[in-house]
């Protein structure tokens, strides 16, 4: 079965490399309508892609730089934006100007289009898989599951610890997992924080008496909460000057897993800007029906059932 991953993927294949080798190659991939991947050099005044093909020239027709733009339903920002970048598509026909040079007509919007067709019309709750970040928003991170197609992954799915914005979590082109939540309205919308961990698993890293770094991610009147890991964050006692986003040096008071809690107490804070790491993920399967973070015999049940979201056909 023909595999679907987000643009950038295939560019440094063998087979990718091999197709653009040779206006013959070529002409086989345009045969056998394969999907192929060349980095975009220029947009032009009339937004036509030009795309790096190594052997000869080629160009994405503006009507044929994604789903939408036909219709007028998505912005020409969607192939400005892919200056500069990888950008898949299939090779659909040949030119040659007046000057006997041949140019490779291309389209991305039928690459996205077998994508759509082969690959995320199948797609259901619960089920895992590759996509790349492509922008970040306050309300959430949008990312490419599929030959340039965009999902949301809202924010309070991208963590069980909360955050004030996904740059705290992510960067522009990190490569991550995610789980389809929901399909509604023509929609995908992803989660995340089911693939990092229950409360069990990731508090088994960690020992009452130690004394480990953290993330102060709210101040409140009741006590300080302090991130552990992204889906575990414990709770410290009132102290001045303590302030969201600070690093903080924590020492383990307790660890109740019929509370579901974790208390600390703050050692240390200080300032220091990060880049977020890639994330680490405790299940690797390609399907989830149902996530059940708190530990058995918890006071508080908190379950993700997958099979109870949304489910609709993609049109």
């Amino acid at each position: 079965m023909v595999e679907y991953y987000p643009e950038g993927w295939l560019i440094d294949t063998a087979e990718n490399r091999a197709a653009l080798q040779s206006t013959a190659a070529l002409i086989e991939a345009c045969r056998t309508g394969q999907i192929l991947e060349g980095r975009a050099l220029v947009c032009d005044s009339s937004h036509n892609l030009l795309v790096d093909l190594g052997c000869v020239k080629g160009i994405i027709p503006r009507d044929e730089g994604a789903l939408g733009i036909r219709e007028g339903t998505v912005r020409d920002i969607a192939i400005i934006s892919r200056v500069n970048r990888p950008v898949c598509f299939v090779v659909t026909g040949f030119q040659k100007d007046g000057d006997g040079r041949t140019t490779a007509l291309l389209s991305r919007r039928a690459a996205q289009e077998k994508c759509r067709e082969a690959f995320i019309r199948r797609l259901v709750p619960g089920d895992i898989i590759n996509a790349q970040i492509t922008h970040l928003e306050n309300f959430g991170a949008f990312a490419d599951i599929g030959c340039g197609i965009v999902s949301l992954l809202p924010i309070d799915a991208i963590s069980v610890s909360r955050i004030d914005h996904p740059r705290e979590r992510f960067t522009v082109g990190m490569n991550i997992r995610a789980v389809v939540k929901s399909i509604e309205n023509g929609r995908i919308t992803l989660s995340h924080k089911e693939l990092l961990g229950t409360w069990e698993e990731n508090v088994a890293l960690f020992s009452a008496g130690e004394t480990v770094a953290g993330i102060v991610r709210s101040v409140e009147p009741y006590g300080i909460f302090v991130e552990l890991s992204p889906n575990l964050a414990g709770l410290a006692e009132s102290r001045e000057d303590v302030i969201p986003g600070q690093q903080a040096s924590v020492y383990i008071k307790s660890i109740l897993p019929a509370r579901m809690k974790v208390k600390l107490v703050i050692i240390d804070t200080f300032d220091y800007h990060y880049r977020p790491a890639p994330p680490k993920y405790f299940y690797e399967g390609e399907h989830i029906d149902r996530f059940v973070y708190s530990p058995e015999g918890s006071e508080k049940e908190v379950i993700t059932d997958f099979t109870l979201q949304p489910h609709e056909a993609l049109s």
